[in-house]
């Protein structure tokens, strides 16, 4: 009776355990499962790579390559589903998990650039609107702000109203354009597009501009810095002045031949220097050397020379002086200096057979000015066995006179830095020389003199001997030297034919 009573405890026992933990566990109808699918919005393109999470928590998944994920076991309940991927903004989306069945929830993620606003339409700065060129250069210039800051492209169109040809410069990042190529006497309208690649594009206004007509008499030359680069302009008699090269290239040494109605220069390519022509309203620009370039001590220091009544151009190279067709056809060697010293600079008579020469080392010293024939022949010794820099060089239309400059300091330092250049007329029938620069202002030089063509004054480059200040052309009367006139600013290097 005793085991019975026993036994019956146990099974008591036993069944209270077995219900005690049927009471704790957790019934299977309390899971479900969250599925879904995640595409762009507007275009409903399957987004991978998704981070599905919820709140309150449970399983982070990832969608897969069609967008689709799932969440298995999650227990019933209401919850907060969010779905975020790196350049989407992240959306949430409510659902109800049910036992034993599965949740749908679809989201369409907007570009994290939704809000984003677009740059302000382009304010067109230069030309200004009904602005008249003088040359062949526009610098476009225009300013637009994007509200986000972000980087706009542009886009420019030009429009020739003569031909109606349209000029389009795409992919611009910068707010400036430099066009060099416009025809003289044209009107042109332009436009500038803007765009952040994420909105719409925006479009300026219209502008117009016209280019002035080629000039007619501009009869001098002379160099401007623009944008660090020299550029060469044309002037008449009353100071009008034309652009003639772009101030995107450093052009220089401007030399007009009348006869030939053409202009040559130099322009230089990184560490060459090449010498082409152009007609005299600026068109028509053409490279004319090739292998044998004008090279010396110093690249802004050489000079080269276009006699008037020639077809040949004289340049030097080194020791050496050639000769080219100004064409660019043909070219020849005409004198090489017996002692090795570098030729910097060259006036040809144009009436005889000679050849007026600079040489000096390769520090720009040692200078030297002397004549000779076309055959190479020295005939006549203009200046030699002096300390300090000599340039500048020309020749009167008889022959008799040499112009040229000197710095009478006798200074000399690697920066080729001048302290007090004068200009010189030698006499070779008198033997005799005679100082232009009596008035000049102290501490300055006077530089790059030529003769004008009836030979009555002499126009130059003035600037302070510190080597950096503003460089003006002056002209002094060879009667008085006392009278010096101010005739352009901000320039040098001038040719007057």
């Amino acid at each position: 009776m005793k085991n019975i009573f026993k036994y019956l405890v146990l099974i008591a026992a036993s069944l209270l355990i077995v219900f005690s933990c049927n009471e704790d566990k957790i019934d299977e109808n309390e899971f479900g499962s969250l599925k879904g699918t995640v595409v762009a919005s507007g275009s409903n393109e399957p987004l991978p790579n998704t981070k599905i999470s919820t709140n309150p928590v449970s399983s982070t998944v990832f969608t897969d390559s069609s967008g689709n994920f799932l969440i298995e076991s999650i227990l019933v309940g209401e919850y907060a589903v969010e779905a975020k991927k790196d350049g989407y903004l992240a959306d949430f989306a409510p659902a109800t998990v049910e036992g034993k069945r599965a949740t749908t929830v679809v989201f369409e993620l907007l570009v994290s650039t939704f809000n984003n606003r677009p740059p302000s339409a382009p304010n067109l700065l230069t030309p200004e609107d009904n602005e008249v060129l003088q040359g062949i250069e526009a610098i476009f210039s225009w300013e637009s702000v994007d509200p986000e800051d972000d980087p706009i492209t542009y886009t420019l169109e030009l429009r020739n109203l003569d031909t109606n040809e349209v000029a389009l410069f795409e992919e611009i990042t910068d707010t400036t354009l430099t066009y060099s190529e416009l025809t003289l006497g044209t009107e042109y309208v332009w436009q500038v597009t803007a765009t952040d690649n994420i909105n719409d594009p925006v479009v300026s206004v219209l502008s117009a501009f016209e280019v002035a007509p080629p000039p007619v008499d501009n009869r001098i030359l002379f160099v401007r810095k623009i944008n660090d680069n020299n550029v060469i302009f044309s002037a008449d008699d009353e100071g009008e002045e034309f652009q003639l090269t772009s101030s995107e290239v450093n052009s220089y040494r401007p030399r007009r031949n009348a006869t030939n109605n053409k202009i040559a220069y130099f322009q230089t390519d990184g560490a060459n220097i090449d010498i082409f022509t152009m007609n005299r309203d600026g068109t028509g620009k053409k490279k004319i050397t090739s292998t044998v370039k004008p090279i010396g001590f110093n690249l802004d220091e050489i000079n080269f020379d276009w006699p008037e009544n020639s077809v040949n151009i004289y340049f030097p190279r080194l020791d050496k002086l050639y000769r080219i067709l100004f064409n660019g056809l043909g070219i020849n060697e005409v004198y090489q200096t017996p002692d090795g010293s570098l030729i910097s600079e060259v006036a040809v008579s144009e009436t005889s057979n000679r050849i007026v020469l600079k040489t000096n080392n390769l520090d720009g010293y040692d200078a030297r000015i002397f004549i000779i024939s076309t055959g190479g022949n020295i005939l006549d010794i203009v200046l030699e066995d002096v300390e300090g820099a000599v340039s500048g060089l020309d020749v009167s239309i008889t022959d008799q006179q040499i112009l040229y400059s000197y710095d009478v300091s006798g200074f000399e330092d690697p920066s080729y830095r001048r302290l007090d250049s004068r200009i010189f007329i030698y006499d070779l029938g008198t033997m005799e020389t005679t100082d232009l620069s009596e008035s000049k202002t102290a501490g300055t030089n006077d530089l790059e003199p030529i003769f004008s063509p009836n030979e009555a004054t002499v126009m130059f480059t003035n600037t302070s001997n510190d080597g950096i200040s503003r460089k003006d052309i002056l002209i002094v009367e060879r009667a008085s030297t006392t009278t010096r006139n101010v005739v352009h600013e901000d320039a040098s290097m001038p040719d007057w034919q």
